[in-house]
């Protein structure tokens, strides 16, 4: 009796152990594949895509600052949406997303949105940001952006607008609710962050 008995156990706990593994495996496999669907790109898709961003940039400046972002690449056939990470490591206040959309042979679909390509091969005074973070609130008091009821929120941020990075300083005036009800009013204070000057004060409201 006690043999069957452990014969049974070990049976059992060998089909758990087997069915624990099956299924590791084809977790793991779907996460490759879906890695693979995400972040792979043919190499003359890749070149072609660099290009487009080095013929705004220069060379230099991509190579030293901008990187293939796969994570965040996108593959939906028959197109590729394309991010890139824009980072300077002594100014860490750039630190942005570059996204665009290409076709299966790399060519740019221009009637999608093209964001956060800086202009420095032919506007090098739109790539020094040499305006901080703290800079910008600084700039921000000066020039009387109203307190509101709580701290300010800084972002450098892509101006679809003005089609460059801009400081943005958000006031909030008043807020009210939470969730599908929140409602808030308040201003925004748009500041060029390579010479500081003030671009924009704009009123914004969440209803």
């Amino acid at each position: 009796m006690t043999n069957k008995f452990f014969i049974k156990t070990s049976l059992l706990i060998l089909a758990l152990t087997s069915l624990i593994i099956v299924v590791t495996l084809m977790s793991c496999k779907c996460r490759a594949c879906e890695d693979q669907e995400q972040g792979s790109v043919p190499l003359e898709v890749l070149i072609k895509a660099d290009s487009f961003i080095v013929a705004s940039t220069g060379q230099d400046f991509f190579n030293k600052y901008i990187t293939a972002d796969f994570a965040r690449t996108r593959h939906t056939p028959p197109y590729y949406e394309l991010a890139y990470k824009f980072f300077m490591p002594e100014k860490p206040y750039v630190d942005a997303t570059i996204k665009f959309t290409v076709d299966s042979v790399g060519n740019v679909i221009k009637n999608r949105d093209i964001v956060g390509i800086p202009r420095c091969k032919n506007f090098q005074e739109e790539c020094d940001f040499n305006v901080d973070e703290q800079t910008a609130i600084q700039i921000a008091s000066e020039m009387e952006l109203k307190e509101g009821i709580k701290e300010w929120e800084a972002g450098f941020l892509w101006d679809f607008k003005l089609q460059r990075y801009v400081w943005k300083i958000l006031s909030t005036l008043t807020e009210l609710g939470e969730g599908d009800h929140y409602k808030a009013t308040g201003q925004e204070m748009v500041i060029d962050p390579n010479t500081g000057e003030v671009l924009a004060l704009n009123d914004w409201r969440v209803n």
